[in-house]
Order: structure tokens, then C-alpha cells, then sequence
């Protein structure tokens, strides 16, 4: 990016200072990067320069001005887009330009690299990873790249995947990162292998599994490795994968539980206004390092498995601390060493997200936590000032642009709100009934949106067909309902019969009558319970209702279906 400002005028040292900025300022917010040009134009007077220098691409911007999503969150790292008007309305095949198919299972959002969308899947037994690229314009498969074998992997949770960490598009490559199972660096076009890093390793806990994402800051792809067993920060050049600095955490652990001395959070780095730091949550702690690992300051707490990132404004880092019971903390950043109890400005303890990193837009903080409950503060002071809740449950971080905020629940329902201090809806959509935890991007005036099963590119003025209903065929038969993770046997199998009865293998005594409503099939349970098995995606899911909920209620529980071969 320096050489495109030198390029531009002939002021060569100021250039070689403004490359060595802008090289820094990758992946910081906004603001930071527009007072560094407005002074600039001040000192240098110079017109021409100031339109060039305007003009430039910091933050994964493009040459014409529109940014990319090129990691976890977008060009900034915290939300932010700029868009004309991003799309406001949709269903499942209104304003979808397409809808691809993704084998398999995983959580990573996905990221853009030119024509191209990048993301990552895994088998659901975690032995087969994989990295999917996808022509945005067309939605077919450009590169499906078998990366990696797994020989043992470790269980994880339902809800996680063995995919779960987003990639970086960065200089030409993608850089798909699977935890401790292994790095890969592809060219971006090709999909060739520039290198390999499978010694990144940690414990990251039976029945958890990798979620933290790299990024790129510095020119440095940056990595959190906080296991049960090792915790540290790691710099690697994104050309080689070689590795460029790496600090361990310096919490003492030795008394600390090794459940939690795990976090699954990513690095996010901003310009505290005497320097570059990098904002790293971990367990226990919350970290700021130099641009080469150094640490600068730390603040100690109670939690661990934080996984939301933080992000910047107002001179404070506003992250959040725990995920059983999540608090958000807002710390100034201008502190040396220890600065547990000095720094920390304020705190909030109701209602914080597990898994939604915040927004921060102008003086107000916007979040949402698992159960569907938005909150907004003031970002100086931690006031109250509103609270609301929105329907369904949540785990993709927000979108903002163009005085919206996006919000996607696990349903692939979109709240769209807009901010300020007096709660407002401005539109609500859902494709349909599947599960969503990826965070969308952002493709100009285009939502990109992972489900369990596929790929949208959501775009105003495009139209798909509606996929077809199942009917009371596609629903007769024996299905596999779970899976046992130690047999790997289904938990039971239920019958839907021709004749509109059912069974249940593990309570012989119960009977059933179903049909299908809606292009789902509904049992009502002779103890009272009811279950619907549902198309989700390109597969089934039966979503379980206890005696005294209807069929519209909030689900007791759900598990997977799959219908046994006749």
C-alpha cells in the first residue's frame, strides 16, 4: 500500500513513513486511519496528495473504493462495512442471487479474496478437513481441497465443528486455520499449497473443540494458542508460515483449574493514540501486546472460554470476560504491566453474550447474547440505556452499515434494528427454518450468509426458485434420530407409517399420530410430547416439544434425523 501512495508524489520520505503506517494500521478501526490522513493533508498542504492519499486503500479496501471481508468480521475487525445500501428484504429465494450446497459441517465465516469466497468444512467425526472456494458472482465451486487428515480427533461439542475458525484472504493467498489440527496457506486463485503448520497444537478441551481465528496485523498473521494445556500468542510471516515472534501467557496458572486456562477468542489490534496495540483476551486475562509481541499491560479476571472479540473506541478496550457467566468490561489501554485494579472503567453483568462479539457505533456499544437479549450502552459511562429482547437465539456477530444494524439468529431469521438510543426494528427476514452460527459478510451491497448446509449470496433485484417442499412420501419410513458418540448407533429410531401412525424405539409403549404441515411432519405423542422432523438445509432435524408446549413453542430440545435406507 506504501508503494501505491509513493507512486502518487514524490514526497519520499514522508511516503516510506505513510507505507510503514499504513502496513501497521491493517485491520484497525476506521477512525484511527482517517485523523492519520486528515493531519497528513494538514502538514503537507498539498492537494493532489491529499486526493490520492484519501483515495487509498487502507483496511482491505479495494482500488475503487469498496472494501472486502477478508477476515473474521470484516475490513476493520469489528462489524463495520461501508455499503450503499446493503439489502434490506428477502425470504429464501426473493433478493438470492444463489444458493450452493456445502458438504459437510463447519462454522468459519466466510471471507472474499476477489471473485472468489473462501470458507472451511470439516467431516462431522473431525478426520477430513477442507477448504471450500466459491465464484461469488455465480455461486459454483471453484476449489473443493481436501487439506488435511486427522488420524484422532478430539470430540467436541454438538454445536461446534471441526471448522469452526474463519480464514484470512491476505496478499494474493488464504489462510484456512483449523486449531490445533493444522494452518494452510493456498493461493487464492489456484488453491495450490504455499505452506503447511501443523504444530500449533493445545489440548482445547473433550467436548469443545477450535474456534479462535487468526489475523493479519503488521504484515503478521497473528494466532491465539490458549489450551488446556499451553497458552501464547504467535506471529507467523504469511508468505512462509515461519515464525516471526511468539509470547507465552504470563497469567500464573500454576493454581488454576486446566479447564479454565482455555480461551477461544482472536487478537484484535487499534491505535491507542501513542501506538499500535493488540487487544488479546485469554483465560483469566485480558492482554494488550506491541506490534512484536511485547506485552504492554494486562487485567486479570475470573473467566475463561471467552470467545467474542473485542473491540476499540473512547480509549478503551470494551471486551468481554467469560462465557458461563459473561461480563463486559470496558479497560483503558493507556497502562503498563498489571493494571487489574486501576484501568478498568467500568463493568456490566446482566445479559452479556457467550458467543456475539459487541458493536461499537459512535458513543453506543450494541450486543446481543444467546437467548435473543439486546442490549445498548453507553460506551463512556456503561449506562443502560436500553434493553430489549429479539426473537430466537444468537451466535453470529452483528453487521453495521448505513445506520443499520444486522442481526442473524440461529433460525436464519435477520433482525434488522436501527441504532440509537430509542429501540427500533426496521425490518425482519428468514430464509428458511435451518441453523445459522456463522457470522455473514459483506459484499458490497450483498449479505453472504453460511447456513449448516449452504452458501447465499443475498442481493437486491435477484430471484431463485423456491426449493420444493417435501411431501408425506419423503417423511415414511424409519428414521435415525441422534447419534451416540461412543457406538456411533442412532439414541433411537422413530417410525412414520403410511397410515399416519408412528413409534418410537426407546418407549415401546408410546403411540403416535402424524402428517405434514407446512412441508414438515408433526407427531403428537400418546404421553403428551410432540416432535416435527424438519428439512434443514440438505438434511433433517427433529426438534422436540415436552408435554404442555405446542408446536410453536421454543423447542425442549433437538437433535439430528436421518432416514434409513429402504
Amino acid at each position: 500500500m506504501g508503494n501505491l501512495v509513493g507512486g502518487m508524489c514524490k514526497l519520499g520520505s514522508f511516503c516510506a513513513m505513510a507505507s510503514t503506517f499504513f502496513g501497521r494500521l491493517q485491520c484497525q478501526h476506521h477512525n484511527s486511519a482517517n485523523a492519520f490522513i486528515f493531519l497528513a493533508c494538514l502538514m503537507i498542504r498539498n492537494s493532489a496528495f491529499c486526493v490520492a492519499l484519501l483515495s487509498c486503500t487502507l483496511f482491505g479496501q479495494l482500488s475503487n473504493g469498496e472494501e472486502y471481508w477478508w477476515q473474521f468480521r470484516g475490513p476493520g475487525g469489528d462489524g463495520h462495512v461501508a455499503s450503499d445500501d446493503l439489502v434490506l428484504e428477502w425470504n429464501d429465494s426473493d433478493n438470492v442471487a444463489w444458493k450452493t450446497a456445502i458438504h459437510d459441517r463447519g462454522w468459519s465465516s466466510p471471507v472474499i479474496a476477489g471473485d472468489h469466497i473462501w470458507l472451511t468444512t470439516a467431516t462431522r467425526d473431525g478426520h477430513r478437513l477442507f477448504a471450500v472456494c466459491v465464484d461469488k458472482n455465480t455461486g459454483k465451486i471453484v476449489h473443493d481441497l481436501h487439506v488435511f487428515d486427522v488420524e484422532n480427533p478430539q470430540q467436541i461439542t454438538a454445536e461446534n465443528t471441526y471448522a469452526t475458525p474463519t480464514p484470512v484472504a491476505h496478499a494474493g493467498r488464504v489462510i484456512v486455520h483449523f486449531g490445533t489440527y493444522g494452518t494452510a496457506c493456498l493461493d487464492a486463485k489456484t488453491g495450490e499449497e504455499i505452506w503447511t503448520r501443523r504444530d500449533l497444537n493445545c489440548d482445547h478441551e473433550t467436548n469443545a473443540g477450535p474456534a479462535s481465528s487468526p489475523t493479519i496485523i503488521d504484515g503478521k498473521l497473528v494466532v491465539h494458542v490458549d489450551g488446556r494445556d499451553v497458552q501464547y500468542v504467535i506471529g507467523l510471516d504469511p508468505a512462509t508460515g515461519k515464525t516471526i515472534w511468539k509470547t507465552e501467557r504470563s497469567k500464573d496458572f500454576t493454581d488454576i483449574p486446566v479447564n479454565q486456562r482455555k480461551a477461544f477468542c482472536m487478537p484484535f489490534a487499534y491505535d491507542s493514540g501513542e501506538q499500535m496495540q493488540i487487544a488479546s483476551p485469554g483465560g483469566r486475562a485480558v492482554y494488550s501486546y506491541d506490534l512484536d509481541g511485547n506485552e504492554l499491560w494486562r487485567v486479570e479476571h475470573r473467566g475463561f472460554s471467552v470467545a467474542p472479540r473485542p473491540v476499540f473506541g473512547h480509549g478503551m478496550v470494551f471486551t468481554l470476560i467469560d462465557r458461563d457467566n459473561p461480563e463486559l468490561w470496558a479497560i483503558r489501554v493507556d497502562g503498563k504491566g498489571d493494571v487489574t485494579d486501576s484501568h478498568v472503567v467500568w463493568k456490566e453483568y446482566r445479559s452479556m453474550p457467550q458467543r456475539c462479539s459487541p458493536v461499537l457505533i459512535d458513543d453506543l456499544l450494541y450486543l446481543v447474547n444467546r437467548e435473543g437479549i439486546a442490549t445498548c450502552l453507553d460506551a463512556k459511562t456503561g449506562e443502560l440505556v436500553w434493553r430489549n429482547r429479539l426473537p430466537g437465539r444468537y451466535s453470529a456477530s452483528p453487521i453495521y452499515t448505513n445506520d443499520r444494524i444486522y442481526y442473524f439468529n440461529e433460525d436464519a431469521e435477520a433482525q434488522i434494528i436501527r441504532p440509537g438510543r430509542e429501540f427500533e426494528v426496521i425490518q425482519t427476514n428468514a430464509l428458511s427454518p435451518q441453523q445459522v452460527l456463522a457470522s455473514p459478510a459483506v459484499d458490497g451491497n450483498s449479505l453472504i450468509v453460511r447456513t449448516e448446509t449452504a452458501l447465499y449470496r443475498i442481493e437486491q433485484g435477484k430471484s431463485r426458485p423456491r426449493d420444493p417442499e417435501p411431501s408425506l412420501a419423503d417423511f415414511v419410513g424409519d428414521w435415525d434420530i441422534g447419534r451416540n458418540s461412543t457406538t456411533g448407533k442412532a439414541v433411537f429410531v422413530m417410525s412414520l407409517r403410511a397410515d399416519g401412525t408412528a413409534r418410537k424405539s426407546h418407549v415401546p409403549s408410546s403411540t403416535g399420530t402424524w402428517k405434514v404441515v407446512n412441508g414438515e411432519a408433526r407427531v403428537v405423542w400418546s404421553e403428551g410430547w410432540r416432535d416435527i422432523i424438519r428439512r434443514v438445509g440438505n438434511h433433517y432435524q427433529k426438534i422436540a416439544f415436552e408435554p404442555g408446549k405446542d408446536f410453536d413453542s421454543p423447542a425442549s430440545n433437538t437433535d439430528t434425523a436421518v432416514k434409513q435406507k429402504q
